[in-house]
């Protein structure tokens, strides 16, 4: 009775888990953007920007290896949406820098190719009414459960940089 018990529970679990993943899908393409979820195999790597408004627009970059696919996507994160972004830093936010060979992520955002295949705008899209080139994505991490974590490219505070001034 207490081995069905875990088992039921465990079903229940992988269930939960598919459709938190089909809400995530749905969210995602709400949001313009397309869901990818997959292991980190390279990276992170620090990459310089170039100034806008007086700060640095760097970026993180991991190889990520999607689910069912053999390609290795380039991941550009947007180092000013991390919540301890350091304006002008010369390294990536320690959020970013903890991403780690073997994690699995789950990012919604804009799909790129050549001279690469990649996805960016993994970020917020600062409350902009989302598009294709422009969606309102994120870069969640995937726990050894299935459960997701926050969006770790989701803070507003540079927001401004794209606004036009009054």
């Amino acid at each position: 009775m207490i081995h069905a018990y875990i088992g039921w529970i465990g079903a229940t679990l992988a269930l939960g888990a598919v459709l938190a993943h089909a809400d995530e899908q749905s969210d995602c393409a709400a949001g313009k953007g397309t869901l990818l979820v997959g292991q980190v195999v390279q990276g992170p790597i620090f990459a310089k920007g170039k100034p806008l408004k007086g700060v640095n627009l760097t970026h993180t970059h991991i190889g990520l290896k999607v689910n069912g696919q053999d390609a290795i996507y380039d991941v550009a994160i947007d180092n000013v949406f991390a919540a301890d972004f350091v304006k002008n830093s010369t390294t990536s936010p320690a959020s970013l820098m903890a991403i780690q060979v073997g994690d699995h992520l789950e990012l919604c955002g804009k799909l790129y190719s050549p001279p690469e295949t990649g996805i960016d705008w993994v970020h917020t899209n600062c409350g902009a009414p989302p598009a294709m080139n422009a969606p309102n994505g994120w870069i969640k991490e995937v726990d050894a459960n299935g459960l997701l974590g926050p969006n770790l490219d989701a803070t507003q505070t540079y927001c401004s940089l794209w606004r036009p001034a009054h």
